[in-house]
């Protein structure tokens, strides 16, 4: 058998998350330029709107690094340990204003994927633990998309969260989740889920005596489903919104032996 070289070793992204990528970049860059005031609050946050921008602009610089290989510590993946770490990295870092950030996050973002491109296959280490760089490069669509949402809000415009896009940050999610599970929350809980998203993937979600595995196929026989739109499972997921909203809206469903354990999912984790 020949030895696999070039392309065929590389770490090759899933089909239009590249493109997913830019285009995110680009449309939270044309949310950020024109605003000649970023001191306007996030909703929800204690961040600006220049903060967030910023902290967006050192998030895709990390991406960028750890594609190319560059070890760079960032907290140990705990979300007390990342807060502190946004903290210090934006203590760091006096640049607030709309266009130069706009400008960073783009070239950032593609410098993030440039780099996974040109990578040979292989993990590297996140401040969520090692991953693959197709699965890095999802985190980055994840959390640009995450932080975009927020940046949306708070300047009146339109987000740029989509199934499509929900579609390709599941890579990521599914790969988090277990390092983002609610030890406390889920100590000695033992059920099994199956999450289905509207027109979509579906994934399994294991609990055992409080060990959570995550499954890119549903168990056999779930204890619980839950079938969810895609754009509400994303900012749930990011704890965006309040998950007793989207169920009382009819966003959620639930069905199966045990369908009240549908409302204690969502608390199971902690959104980093």
């Amino acid at each position: 058998m020949e030895p696999v070289t070039g392309r065929e070793a590389r770490d090759t992204l899933p089909a239009g998350l590249g493109d997913a990528v830019r285009a995110t970049a680009e449309e939270i860059a044309a949310v950020l330029r024109g605003v000649a005031d970023t001191s306007v609050p996030v909703p929800g946050s204690q961040w600006t709107v220049g903060e967030a921008a910023a902290h967006l602009a050192q998030a895709n610089e990390l991406m960028a690094d750890l594609a190319a290989g560059r070890e760079r510590g960032y907290g140990d993946g705990t979300p007390q340990s990342l807060a502190a770490a946004n903290e210090r990295a934006l203590a760091a870092f006096g640049e607030r204003a709309a266009e130069p950030l706009a400008g960073m996050i783009v070239a950032q973002a593609e410098a993030c994927l440039t780099a996974a491109d040109g990578a040979g296959a292989g993990s590297v280490v996140t401040p969520l633990g090692a991953m693959s760089r197709a699965v890095l490069v999802s985190y980055l669509l994840t959390h640009m998309l995450g932080h975009g949402y927020d940046l949306a809000r708070a300047l009146g415009r339109r987000h740029m969260v989509d199934r499509e896009r929900v579609a390709l940050s599941l890579p990521f999610l599914m790969t988090a989740m277990p390092r983002v599970t609610d030890a406390g929350a889920a100590a000695g809980f033992t059920a099994r889920y199956t999450i289905r998203l509207w027109g979509g993937a579906r994934f399994g979600v294991t609990f055992t005596d409080g060990t959570v595995t995550v499954t890119p196929r549903p168990p056999a026989r779930p204890d619980c489903t839950i079938a969810i739109e895609p754009v509400t499972f994303f900012l749930m997921a990011l704890g965006r919104i309040d998950p007793r909203g989207a169920m009382a809206r009819g966003r959620v469903l639930a069905w199966g032996r045990r369908p009240w354990l549908a409302p204690r999912f969502p608390a199971l984790f902690t959104a980093p």
